[in-house]
């Protein structure tokens, strides 16, 4: 008999599945403030599982060139440019603006205003900078140079541009939705808590490519069968760490048991918090979430969708029980009412 979280809430996800003696659940927490997006990661996931090679498009991303999680890109490194970061953007009217007039559209868009913010020619002129902001327009960040942005010109200089970069993955989630709707049984559940496909065993049915709330799993062109993230369990089982967390030369991939590293997450962000950092946050770690924790947490600088990621993530399958409850009353009341039906024509 199914027991009260066995779709919806906190749980253990090997013993769950059937493991008696199940060992510590691993699992990964990225840390993107010290990722530098050197895409390590994605090399080391490729080369080790034998990932077919793709990335090599320019998307017009920045260096995003792998665009997002497929079948053929296991690890993303997204690179989320922001031309000001958050908490110290500067005010679009700070001085005067100058330069040719602009349309009050435009100037409210730069002044983050819906009305008309009064850009007729012949106002005092002001800072170049004022102007750029007023009208949204481009910034000059310092580039081409012999040294970084405000490297030369000290703190005073430098601009309030920034990048957010996070190494994405599979969240082998507490409540894997995939694994719930694979008709085949080839997404398992192992003994460490992730969530691995058994691509000899996958038909290419594709509904785990719908159940999945992160949008991860991908069908591979020309194959037809779904793949994903395995959280390297091959490694795990001769007690080696990841490709990835292997790779990753500033540590932003951490691999370990995931209780430790939710405890090691929280640490962190009491550090930027007093480091001056007060929008860092975790995403993913709480098992009371939509969809029980995951496997693959992360600590984030800004809201989760501009990562990409969905605010408050759900396991698609939490409401079956309450589904199929409606679906057999409603089977019952229309065999009552063909019932009656019949009944009353006899008569």
């Amino acid at each position: 008999m199914p027991h009260a979280n066995a779709l919806y809430g906190p749980l253990d996800p090997a013993p769950d599945a059937g493991y008696e003696d199940a060992p510590p659940r691993m699992g990964f927490f990225t840390d993107t403030s010290v990722c530098i997006g050197c895409k390590a990661c994605e090399v080391a996931c490729k080369e080790w599982n034998g990932v077919p090679e793709s990335g090599l498009d320019l998307l017009g991303m920045s260096y995003d060139n792998t665009g997002a999680l497929t079948a053929n890109s296991w690890r993303h490194v997204a690179f989320i440019e922001q031309p000001r970061s958050v908490g110290w953007a500067t005010a679009a009217f700070e001085d005067n603006p100058d330069g040719p007039a602009v349309s009050p559209l435009t100037a409210a868009v730069g002044a983050r205003t819906e009305t008309d913010t009064g850009t007729d020619p012949g106002l005092p002129t002001g800072s170049p900078g004022a102007a750029a902001r007023m009208s949204g327009g481009p910034e000059f960040l310092g580039m081409p140079g012999a040294q970084p942005p405000g490297r030369g010109s000290g703190a005073e200089g430098r601009t309030d541009f920034r990048w957010l970069m996070m190494s994405d993955v599979c969240k082998h989630c507490t409540h894997a939705a995939c694994l719930d709707v694979c008709p085949t049984g080839s997404l398992f559940r192992t003994e460490f808590g992730t969530v691995v496909v058994q691509e000899d065993i996958c038909n290419g049915c594709g509904y785990c490519i719908s159940a999945c709330p992160y949008g991860v799993i991908d069908q591979r062109k020309g194959d037809g069968r779904a793949w994903k993230c395995t959280l390297c369990y091959d490694r795990l089982g001769v007690g080696m760490t990841p490709a990835c967390a292997q790779a990753c030369p500033t540590e932003s991939i951490q691999y370990g048991e995931l209780d430790e590293l939710r405890e090691r997450a929280a640490a962190r962000v009491e550090t930027l918090h007093e480091r001056g950092v007060p929008e860092a946050r975790l995403y993913g770690h709480d098992p009371n979430d939509g969809v029980g924790g995951d496997g693959a947490f992360f600590l984030l600088l800004d809201e989760p969708e501009v990562y990409g990621l969905p605010p408050d993530p759900v396991v698609t399958t939490r409401d079956l029980p309450k589904m199929w409850k409606r679906a057999g009353l409603a089977a019952m009341t229309m065999a009552v009412a063909a019932a009656v039906a019949f009944l009353g024509r006899r008569q």
